[in-house]
């Protein structure tokens, strides 16, 4: 019982409008990609996908357990108003998902990958959490306990995540009317931002009517221009680290404390606190709130994240659509391969000396299980998997031996 098919079914269209965003934004003068800040969010989203469908936490389990024992009645899956009804109640629930997920720190921890890209477009929206699995579904046992059937759901919760793509976006200004219903562009560039102005806002998926009702409704202001991210800055391009670096935190914060009872307050927490002695001791780096985390990077390393950015969504996009084909085994290792590939991915965009060796100790490895039978040579991912490898040891040697004989491919 998962809304995964249906968004992998909208996945190729996410990126059609990706491009359709990028080409419009140089065309008018207004873009806002960048390669490092937009593959990072590509990674982040298709590495998030993995959890799901193996199976981790007991979402699946609950679910099915509370659908079929638990629920109060069952409504009637063909009728207009279960739909209705089951849409609405998704998203209303949704916002206090949202909501809490913003003020308490453990929850923030699986929310803050996709506050923490710098840029505000559509490939912001892939930017998911890996962790969500752990709690996120507790806030929508209520659907099923009042009797919305278990198709529906799943389809209501799909189709609420499906809207909420084509809100990041900075091409679209205010929409009149439909902005006092409905979440749009304009709202939701507040919910994202960090000025504190604007900083927890704006929380519904597709309704802005629960922000009115609840008192989180924030205006965009036409003198006061969002600054995206979050407010302590992650300034990495790490997948990994960008799903637990709020839970290391709070680990340390944790540890550090003197006090017993500021250790175990550390993980229920509202957002901003820290215990006393540990913020004196150990404050967090301050940066300037407008400057993005771009560091340098060569123009070797540059042609190396593009073909990247060429191979790993497909590869990705392939695995998705043929599970049915795969052992829970040769899944796993397609999304270890995908996850380190997208490691290495982001030590290049940081220009790191140790990506090329990396890159082939990955390579050789991924060629090694594929010679071994692990992984079957039938499937189009195992085909596609080998591909990339050679490709890459290919572009590796072509770099160390015939285009830079004399110097490290990071060498401009």
């Amino acid at each position: 019982m998962d809304k995964s098919f249906l968004i992998f079914l909208a996945i190729p269209i996410f990126f059609l409008m990706i491009c359709i965003e990028l080409v419009y934004g140089y065309l008018k003068g207004k873009n806002n990609y960048r390669l490092n800040d937009t593959i990072t969010s590509i990674n982040i989203g298709l590495i998030s996908r993995f959890p799901t469908i193996l199976n981790l936490g007991f979402q699946g389990l609950t679910f099915s357990y509370v659908a079929t024992n638990m629920n109060l009645f069952q409504l009637p899956i063909g009728s207009p108003l279960t739909w209705i009804f089951a849409f609405v109640l998704y998203d209303f629930l949704y916002y206090w998902m949202h909501r809490f997920h913003h003020e308490y720190k453990f929850l923030w921890a699986t929310h803050v990958v996709h506050h923490h890209g710098e840029e505000f477009n559509l490939s912001t929206a892939l930017r998911q959490t890996s962790s969500g699995f752990l709690w996120k579904w507790i806030f929508f046992l209520p659907i099923l306990l009042v009797g919305i059937p278990s198709p529906v759901f799943v389809a209501v919760g799909g189709l609420n995540l499906i809207y909420q793509f084509w809100v990041h976006t900075e091409h679209i200004g205010k929409l009149g009317w439909y902005e006092k219903y409905f979440i749009t562009p304009s709202n939701h560039r507040i919910h994202h931002a960090k000025n504190p102005e604007y900083v927890d806002k704006n929380y519904g998926g597709v309704f802005i009517l629960w922000d009115r009702f609840f008192g989180t409704y924030c205006e965009e202001r036409d003198d006061l221009k969002p600054v995206y991210g979050t407010v302590k800055a992650l300034r990495s391009w790490n997948p990994l680290w960008a799903n637990i670096e709020v839970f290391t935190n709070m680990a340390k914060d944790s540890y550090r404390t003197k006090k017993w009872r500021d250790k175990i307050k550390v993980w229920f927490s509202r957002t901003t606190w820290r215990p006393k002695d540990v913020e004196i001791e150990f404050p967090y780096e301050q940066y300037d709130q407008t400057d993005k985390y771009n560091p340098d990077i060569s123009p070797n390393f540059m042609k190396f994240a593009w073909t990247q950015l060429i191979f790993i969504p497909f590869m990705t996009l392939v695995v998705f659509f043929t599970l049915k084909s795969q052992s829970y085994i040769e899944t796993i290792l397609f999304g270890v391969s995908l996850f380190v590939s997208s490691m290495i991915i982001s030590l290049a965009l940081s220009n790191k000396v140790n990506t090329i060796t990396c890159e082939s100790i990955r390579s050789v490895i991924v060629l090694s299980i594929i010679y071994s039978g692990i992984i079957s040579i039938e499937l189009l991912a195992t085909q596609i998997l080998a591909f990339h490898a050679l490709f890459n040891i290919g572009l590796i040697i072509v770099y160390r031996f015939f285009v830079n004989k004399k110097e490290d491919l990071i060498t401009n």
